[in-house]
């Protein structure tokens, strides 16, 4: 009789320690078309009978389900755990992404371009000569490997060839023309998902696990106080919870899609919207605060997931307390109110300098963090740009993380977190490390990320 045994068995679960990425774990004696299907949606060998899957876009769920169905159609057993099966059948939506005219089909084509983009540029097919901040997002220039030159626009799952030329010599001469003084040579410093991908396949290469599904997590890393713009981000799930329960007068509701929390305080005059689903520099919160139920809305502020949770937990303890809501009413002078803001920083002696309409203060020492205040958005009351800017890492326009509050915010509430900043203390176990509109260039290739991005209709959202 011929043996109808299986020649091969998949386990499929979540990484341990770096959710989303996904391990694959292959038992068997005839491991071939197992090994070749899953590299086909993104795995990559880790030992003889271990891949992972690891995406910038943190869709692993996603093509992890396609790959399963793909080793079934092959007569290969698959075994998914109970935690990625639920993360597979979780209804995922992209409220905050910035191409709001895609439907989901078409945002993870982008998201699949850019996952390419990051896959060659870390494999060196694509080497990276220069890059630069455009004012919104990371821009930069490079050549493939015996092929053309691009320019590429955005960081993460939001990266696109924007622009290709024939040589090397063409592309760079054509950036420095584009961005000027702001070009710096060699790829860009690595975002947070970038080192999150990086994080969790050297974790498992070193591991040599080929049952890590199984496997007990590795024991925690040891923690150093540092200053808390230097900490890690802590758990913001826990910071919300933990508010609601001590905050009486506001109310918990949830969205319909269950992506979003929503908690109004008792006068219909200050929200919080959390987002969820937010990771690294998305945002994941947002403030508003109105001077009657029914009035326009008169300030408003951000904080990204990668904020520590003791600098949003001062602001929602100062937006939650009743005279620093008093001082909106009676706004004092800007300068004033600047000075009023800043004098924990003062105090500390932070570096004070005045570039243009940028006035920073930035933190003495090796760490990198600031605040900066910007003089033109102040005069806009409902403009779209911040008027304060609070950030810690690389640069202002390139940070770790980040909490914007616009022109109205009190004074009283930038000096609560003005004194965290200056004064407060928080933990890390390892040293850490925001997008516009693509720019797209005469010469922008037909790719299907720059064919979605043109496609934009006016005034269309979804």
């Amino acid at each position: 009789m011929p043996d109808t045994s299986p020649h091969a068995h998949v386990d499929l679960a979540l990484h341990p320690q770096h959710p989303s990425a996904v391990v694959a774990t292959l038992t068997g004696t005839k491991l071939h078309t197992a090994h070749a299907t899953l590299a086909s949606e993104g795995f990559r060998p880790v030992s003889d009978d271990t891949m992972l899957l690891v995406r910038i876009d943190h869709e692993e769920p996603y093509y992890a389900n396609i790959a399963a169905n793909l080793l079934r159609n092959a007569n290969i057993p698959v075994d998914i755990t109970d935690q990625l099966q639920e993360e597979i059948d979780a209804d995922w939506t992209w409220a905050n992404h910035p191409m709001t005219w895609l439907d989901s089909d078409e945002i993870r084509l982008v998201s699949a371009e850019a996952q390419k983009i990051h896959d060659d540029i870390a494999s060196g097919i694509l080497t990276i000569h220069q890059h630069a901040h455009d004012g919104h997002t990371t821009v930069a220039v490079g050549t493939y490997r015996h092929a053309h030159s691009v320019h590429l626009h955005g960081e993460n799952h939001l990266r696109v060839v924007s622009g290709s030329y024939d040589t090397p010599g063409e592309a760079i001469a054509d950036f420095e023309r584009l961005y000027g003084d702001a070009v710096r040579t060699g790829p860009a410093p690595t975002t947070d998902t970038e080192q999150q991908a990086a994080q969790a396949i050297a974790a498992l290469s070193a591991a040599k696990a080929a049952r890590i599904a199984g496997a007990p997590m590795e024991p925690q890393a040891p923690t150093e106080r540092v200053p808390v713009y230097a900490a890690d981000p802590g758990d913001h799930e826990a910071l919300l919870d933990k508010f609601l329960k001590e905050q009486g007068e506001w109310e918990k509701y949830r969205t319909w899609g269950d992506s979003t929390t929503v908690a109004n305080h008792e006068s219909l005059t200050l929200r919080a919207i959390f987002d969820h689903d937010a990771v690294d520099r998305e945002t994941k919160w947002t403030f508003a605060a109105y001077e009657t139920p029914v009035s326009d809305r008169l300030w408003h502020g951000t904080a990204t997931a990668s904020t520590p949770t003791a600098i949003v937990s001062t602001l929602l303890d100062a937006v939650a307390t009743e005279n620093v809501w008093g001082s909106i009413l009676s706004p004092t002078a800007p300068e004033a109110a600047i000075t009023e803001a800043t004098v924990p920083l003062v105090d500390a002696e932070w570096k004070h300098t005045i570039d243009g309409r940028f006035i920073t203060w930035e933190a003495p020492g090796p760490q990198e963090a600031g605040i900066q205040f910007d003089a033109f958005a102040a005069q806009k009351d409902n403009g779209l740009l911040p008027t304060w800017t609070i950030w810690g890492g690389h640069a202002v326009h390139q940070p770790t993380w980040a909490v914007q509050l616009s022109a109205k915010a009190p004074a009283a509430l930038v000096q609560h977190l003005a004194f965290e900043m200056a004064e407060g203390q928080g933990s890390r176990r390892a040293q850490a490390a925001a997008d516009g509109p693509a720019l797209l260039t005469p010469q922008a290739p037909a790719s299907v990320a720059t064919s979605l991005l043109a496609a934009r209709p006016p005034g269309r959202s979804r």
